[in-house]
């Protein structure tokens, strides 16, 4: 049996019925996707641009794309004719270019805010003060080609479970407390969180939707 297509099922069989795997596949060659897709998975992630487009051109149109890099305002252009998700959404800024890119594709792109958790410089994000003033800002509310369906957030890298677990838990609670300020283009029912080293935790701690990539399809090198 191929190794990818072990990989995940030996992954599905193990995921809730509630929450969305996101095969991470940045960096890997099109036949590895499509081994993970014959296998029935339809929901991949990419971090970079480039290769998010080409891979989108090469590969079955019924796949749903998720973008969980680190966006630049200038490149949202290349994906917003097909993306189904961006993650790691930090700043209204942004959100300003996507919706205006959503507006030219006669579409309403779905987004996730990334929050920061971590205790390392290297993450972005929003803390939760920052949060509650996009959302219940005026000028969010006039965006109506994106919505907000939920937060991101990535844990710090270390093998300290303790930390991971209070910072996933830190995640959830921010979550809670940013569902009430429900508006037209916010309605958040998913939480990102999650990596193939962690991934059984963040669902413990109430995660809906995992990113995972190297117990998937290996280590890249």
């Amino acid at each position: 049996m191929e190794i990818i297509k072990q990989n995940l099922l030996n992954i599905q069989s193990q995921l809730p019925e509630n929450v969305t795997l996101v095969a991470v596949s940045k960096t890997k060659p099109v036949a590895d996707l499509m081994e993970a897709y014959n296998a029935g998975q339809r929901v991949f992630g990419e971090n970079y641009v480039q290769e998010l487009v080409e891979k989108h051109e090469a590969l079955p149109k019924d796949i749903q794309w998720h973008f969980i890099g680190h966006l630049q305002s200038r490149k949202v252009k290349l994906i917003a004719p097909f993306v189904n998700l961006i993650h790691g959404v930090d700043s209204l800024k942004l959100l300003h270019e996507i919706n205006k890119e959503a507006i030219k594709n006669n579409r309403v792109i779905d987004c996730l805010l990334q929050i920061f958790i971590a205790e390392e410089e290297s993450k972005f994000g929003l803390d939760e003060k920052e949060l509650t003033e996009i959302l219940s800002s005026e000028e969010f509310k006039k965006l109506k080609n994106i919505r907000i369906i939920g937060l991101m957030g990535m844990a710090t890298f270390t093998e300290n479970h303790n930390q991971i677990k209070k910072e996933f838990q830190n995640l959830k609670n921010i979550f809670d407390n940013a569902r009430e300020l429900k508006t037209t283009n916010c309605q958040l029912n998913t939480i990102s969180m999650g990596m193939s080293g962690d991934y059984q935790l963040a669902i413990e701690c109430g995660s809906t939707m995992v990113r995972i990539g190297s117990s998937i399809f290996g280590t890249r090198k």
